[in-house]
């Protein structure tokens, strides 16, 4: 099956959510939440996701996340990432209660497309504390992809992981989660990196996105929003609408694509020390806003 077979299936398929000028969605991707051990990326940057995650549902934006956020090729269970990050998982059941939560699965966490797993998994947790079942995540559903509809302007903006353009690691993922569990977990704490990884692999991650530019040139230059290769992607109106949030794993920052009054932005939270050694979480805007009607094509 080629790139192309395989993004159409997701267009296809993917969740249709209508929005307005009026409405705010975050997309953050990448976060690849682990066991808090020294293999665990996401330890690092913890308490700037969880500020900025927290800013996002006052402010009353729709969270999706587009895939890899649980990092389950390198930890066996949900359960061990759930107590090591609980205050997360709290805050995203917040997002969950109020309709507000939209989950893509990545190549990371590719057993969340079995609805099985899911619902085994998801939708309640055994509190030690209580010595009773707890509800999580009641009925969450996994997308493939997602596809945002304006209802004024019929702009459509497709959301996915990405891995559909990387034959390898959308086809073979299980092979992949085998010898990242056996080999590179422990030499990933050596500081040496998985070759497997386009995020880690220069040449593999040109791939990705030639192929992801090919198929969204070919489908009129849709708007598209995409992670896996943990590169930031913001392009100016007339050029490929190919966009991509980062990850929530950079070195003391993560970064993400905000949509707010019909513009799109592409952000990064990170840690600044004021003049007088304070140190506190801050919002950078890294490119935009620039308005979505004018990535449109007709």
């Amino acid at each position: 099956m080629s790139s192309k077979t395989r993004l159409n299936r997701a267009y296809k398929n993917a969740k249709r959510i209508p929005f307005d000028d009026s409405s705010k969605f975050i997309f953050f991707s990448d976060c690849h939440r682990g066991d808090n051990s020294f293999a665990d990326d996401f330890a690092n940057n913890r308490n700037i996701y969880f500020h900025a995650l927290k800013h996002y549902f006052i402010e009353g934006f729709d969270y999706c996340e587009l895939g890899d956020g649980d990092e389950l090729w390198e930890n066996l269970t949900f359960e061990s990432i759930l107590f090591a990050h609980k205050n997360v998982y709290d805050l995203l059941k917040l997002f969950h209660d109020e309709g507000r939560l939209h989950m893509v699965w990545g190549n990371h966490d590719m057993v969340y497309k079995d609805p099985k797993y899911v619902d085994k998994y998801l939708n309640s947790y055994f509190d030690p504390k209580t010595g009773e079942n707890e509800d999580l995540f009641c009925n969450i559903k996994y997308h493939e992809a997602l596809l945002l509809q304006h209802t004024e302007t019929h702009q459509e903006l497709f959301l996915a992981h990405g891995h559909q353009a990387d034959w390898w690691n959308y086809t073979f993922w299980r092979w992949s989660r085998f010898l990242v569990r056996i080999l590179w977990k422990p030499l990933n704490v050596m500081g040496i990196a998985d070759p497997t990884s386009p995020a880690k692999n220069y040449k593999e991650l040109i791939k990705v996105e030639k192929r992801l530019k090919k198929w969204i040139i070919e489908n009129n230059n849709l708007l598209t929003v995409v992670g896996h290769t943990h590169r930031p992607r913001f392009p100016e109106p007339g050029d490929i609408a190919f966009f991509n949030d980062g990850s929530c794993v950079h070195p003391r920052s993560i970064t993400g694509i905000e949509i707010e009054n019909g513009m799109i932005s592409l952000i990064k939270w990170q840690i600044a020390t004021t003049d007088d050694g304070t140190l506190q979480i801050v919002r950078v805007l890294l490119e935009g806003p620039k308005k979505l009607i004018d990535y449109k094509t007709e």
